[in-house]
């Protein structure tokens, strides 16, 4: 895991939209297409409205969530929501490229496996994605995959329904496809991450972002999130 640190979530931010630029053309150039999913966050949308002002060749792009809240489609708690107003509403994205979780279903597990068949139809059976954005929370989860969720043991799915957390039943990508997507990239922002961040580093596999592989993921972290321990200069050394 390389891990990078930079002055505030601004600098992360753009610094993970040019990471996820030159990504997504080298997967098109060299499979003609670029999946890219979304988790949540203030600095991931950051992240997103860079992005949508860089000249990618936008047809070629697909966007998946990696998590959303299960709320109606106008809720402001849902991820979609944000994840429109800051590059859906600004890139040139084709409507049948934005994969959007069906959270308003009444079956959710049903409309969890219908996702992983969409999954499926844009990135392979199994489905591998071009990059994964991850958070992490001071809880250690990453996703909607929380500490003693029994979603945590899925490993026969792509796609999975967890328990409420804070007040709201979650659809997820699980493990399996996020551990078989081809880079991952954590954005880890704020000085409450500082513990979190420390374990993810040391591939500690009691907290949950603990157990998503390690070998190609880069995770850009801001001071706050890494420096109140110490940990700022141990990172920067491996820069």
């Amino acid at each position: 895991m390389k891990i990078e640190v930079h002055a505030d979530d601004g600098q992360v931010a753009r610094r993970a939209a040019a990471v996820i630029a030159a990504e997504a053309r080298a997967a098109i150039a060299a499979r003609g297409r670029f999946i890219l999913a979304v988790s949540g966050g203030h600095t991931p949308w950051l992240m997103l409205r860079d992005l949508a002002d860089d000249t990618l060749p936008w047809d070629s792009v697909h966007v998946v969530q990696v998590d959303e809240r299960v709320a109606p489609a106008d809720n402001p708690d849902r991820n979609l929501a944000h994840l429109r107003e800051s590059l859906l509403d600004h890139a040139p994205l084709a409507p049948d490229h934005i994969h959007a979780m069906p959270v308003e279903a009444t079956d959710l597990d049903r409309a969890a496996g219908q996702y992983a068949v969409t999954l499926q139809e844009i990135a392979g059976a199994p489905p591998v994605l071009d990059l994964v954005h991850l958070g992490l929370g001071p809880d250690g989860h990453t996703a909607s995959l929380v500490p003693g969720d029994p979603v945590l043991a899925v490993t026969d799915a792509d796609v999975a329904v967890t328990a409420p957390y804070q007040g709201r039943r979650r659809m997820t990508l699980t493990f399996p496809i996020i551990n078989r997507s081809r880079r991952v990239l954590w954005l880890v922002t704020g000085g409450e991450k500082v513990q979190a961040l420390a374990r993810l580093r040391d591939g500690d596999q009691s907290i949950p972002a603990g157990r998503v592989e390690q070998d190609r993921a880069l995770v850009l972290a801001d001071r706050a999130a890494a420096g109140e321990i110490g940990i700022a200069q141990k990172l920067e050394a491996q820069k």
